[in-house]
């Protein structure tokens, strides 16, 4: 038992007499049924990861309630900058934060593809509670249970006290919680009309780079069977003394000596010591009116490589080889960084002199080669198409490839290869230029929510749906298809076998081929810059 048994919090007056129990090692979940499935929300998969004796550190055991424990609202999602209210009444950030959500067709016993998500947000925000990202329409149409869960982010995922404070802060603990997760689901999910023995696991973004590293991780190796990894950042390859020297700047920063007072710290003082007093800014960009000199920026917070819970570097050098009959989907959005320019106006109104000044605060004096490959690539491109174009392949594209040759090249399971290239005809606000498939607008495809979300056009729909049922699919039989469209085929290193999706999907061998074989010879090119 994980601790003494406690009363369930008290159901919520007016639940529909029908509305589903479910049964989980911890007690009985009252849910709620939806638009024809049914969801749990809120379910704790552990215990408490705050207080002077649980905080950094791995997460604990969930505790065991007595009565039903309603599951009709979000749990808290980790603490985290303010970013508004997404209309799903979801609660104040909090230290304990350790709940999951879970979208089935029914509780039947049936074994059904289970679909586990990481979101979004990097390492630092973000749940698993966003509405654009909601699993019903995937549990609905392709009969999957869909899981997505709330972890630690930011220094209370990733703050490490191990140099510092001894073995029992062994780091990494926002990774450590999203296994606990895994393994809450290999031993629950069948009570939900999941299959324990057929788990996929997906994300986006920081998600990529959760997923990533759980494709490398030994503990989280038993609970899942195939993955997807998409326009992925991170994990970064930082050591225990990156780790360590972050410490020591957080310290620096709220003004302690003693390791020990983070443990007591207020959690809100250890969130403004990594968000700083100046904003994260993206390479070329120039700092707000007002920004005073000298400001501290926000700390760029990551796993790091600890030999233990992350062993390495993921595809450093090859394909994770704990996940090698593990197969895989690994792609990006066509025009990412689309999405991380809206706040600047300019950079879709650049000059030749703009260009190059931007992209040399970024590429240095690479950077004229850059724009020479690029842009023979591309020779009707404007200076601001040739800038998202070659922000988007450093890191976007580079990475994704990079992880595509390692894999095929491991040739023990297959390897999916995929761009996003749905072109989107709205404009970037306060601009003419098209914004494409910028970062995260796979999310409402892959989830089939671009009905709720975003304008309602026949090939943007069409799209989705193929996305979601590709998605499916490959939970299902780790093929992944849709009907009416070409056949997917696994990435060779020959032939390069890629999935453009669209409305209407092609294969395409190699493509950006000139422009691959270019940033393939140039050094860390798909390490994270935005």
């Amino acid at each position: 038992m994980a601790g003494p048994l406690l009363a369930a919090p008290a159901i919520l007056r007016g639940a529909a007499p029908d509305a589903p129990i479910a049964t989980c090692a911890q007690g009985k979940l009252r849910g709620a049924a939806v638009d024809g499935i049914l969801e749990f929300r809120g379910v704790p998969y552990g215990g408490a990861v705050s207080g002077p004796d649980r905080r950094f550190k791995a997460p604990t055991a969930p505790v065991p309630w007595i009565g039903v424990r309603d599951a009709t609202r979000l749990g808290a999602p980790s603490i985290q900058a303010p970013r508004g209210d997404f209309g799903n009444n979801e609660p104040a950030p909090a230290e304990d934060c350790l709940f999951l959500n879970i979208w089935t067709p029914a509780l039947d016993g049936k074994k059904r593809p289970v679909m586990v998500y990481q979101h979004g947000g990097g390492f630092v925000i973000g749940s698993g509670g966003a509405p654009w990202q909601d699993g019903g329409t995937l549990a609905r149409k392709h009969d999957v249970v869909v899981v997505q869960s709330n972890h630690r982010l930011g220094l209370m995922g990733y703050l490490y006290l191990g140099q510092l404070l001894g073995p029992e802060y062994a780091g990494n603990q926002g990774l450590q919680d999203i296994v606990a997760a895994l393994a809450w689901v290999n031993a629950n999910i069948a009570e939900f009309g999941g299959d324990p023995g057929n788990v996929m696991i997906f994300g986006e973004s920081g998600g990529g780079g959760k997923t990533t590293a759980l494709y490398a991780m030994p503990s989280a190796a038993p609970y899942f069977h195939k993955a997807s990894i998409e326009s992925a950042i991170g994990p970064g390859g930082k050591t225990p003394d990156d780790a360590t020297a972050m410490t020591r700047e957080v310290m620096r920063r709220m003004g302690i000596t003693d390791p020990r007072a983070l443990l007591t710290a207020p959690a809100a003082q250890i969130l403004k010591a990594q968000l700083g007093n100046a904003p994260y800014l993206s390479p070329g960009t120039v700092p707000p009116p007002g920004t005073p000199a000298g400001a501290q920026p926000e700390i760029m917070v990551w796993p790091f490589i600890d030999g233990t819970i992350l062993p390495e570097e993921p595809f450093s050098i090859g394909a994770p080889a704990i996940s090698a009959n593990k197969p895989l989907i690994v792609g990006s959005c066509k025009d990412e960084t689309v999405f991380f320019f809206q706040g600047d106006k300019s950079a879709f109104n650049l000059d030749e002199a703009g260009l190059r000044s931007r992209l040399s605060n970024l590429l240095g004096e690479r950077t004229s080669a850059w724009i020479d490959a690029f842009r023979k690539a591309r020779p009707k491109a404007t200076p601001s198409q040739l800038y998202i174009a070659i922000t988007t392949a450093k890191p976007w594209r580079a990475n994704a490839v990079k992880l595509s040759e390692r894999k095929a090249a491991q040739k023990a399971a297959p390897i999916y290869s995929y761009i996003l290239d749905y072109r989107s005809p709205d404009f970037v606000p306060g601009t003419t230029y098209p914004e494409g498939s910028p970062h995260a607008s796979d999310i409402a495809m892959k989830f089939d929510t671009a009905v709720r979300f975003g304008p309602k056009r026949p090939d943007r729909l069409k799209t989705a749906s193929n996305m979601g049922e590709m998605w499916a699919n490959f939970a299902r039989n780790s093929i992944p298809s849709a009907k009416g469209q070409v056949r997917w085929k696994p990435y060779t290193l020959k032939r390069r076998e890629t999935m453009i999706i669209d409305a209407q999907c092609r294969m395409v061998n190699d493509p950006e081929q000139a422009e691959r074989l270019f940033f393939a010879n140039e050094p860390n090119a798909e390490r994270e810059q935005f």
